[in-house]
């Protein structure tokens, strides 16, 4: 592959989704705070659903309606998936966020560090 191949105007949609994802990724792996590591998770599954919008999108294509000189159509399949997604996502981040705040209230930090060292006391 060569390196205008990999430049390719088409191809920057894969670029911000790979950028996305290994920013989430590390967000997740690097930090301690529970409620930053559940942002990270969140920017890593934004990058998953750029990932399937632009799978779905066709060149050319429009939306799947039938009209009259319309002969190419966009899959509408990754974005029903996709709009399924944003609402599991929604609703594991609120229950993300609801553990977090009984941590809170149980080890007095969300922390992971401080609350490794609190179990081990026990």
């Amino acid at each position: 592959m060569e390196y205008n191949e990999i430049l390719n105007p088409g191809l920057y949609n894969y670029w911000v989704v790979i950028f996305l994802m290994m920013v989430g990724f590390y967000i997740v792996i690097a930090r301690g705070n529970l409620v930053k590591k559940l942002v990270g998770l969140n920017i890593f599954q934004t990058s998953v659903f750029v990932l399937y919008i632009s799978i779905g999108k066709v060149t050319g294509g429009t939306a799947p309606i039938f009209g009259e000189g319309i002969s190419v159509f966009s899959n509408p399949l990754p974005h029903v998936l996709i709009l399924t997604a944003i609402v599991v996502g929604i609703a594991t981040t609120a229950l993300g966020l609801a553990l977090v705040i009984r941590i809170r209230e149980s080890y007095g930090s969300i922390e992971e560090e401080e609350i490794h060292a609190q179990e081990e006391d026990f």
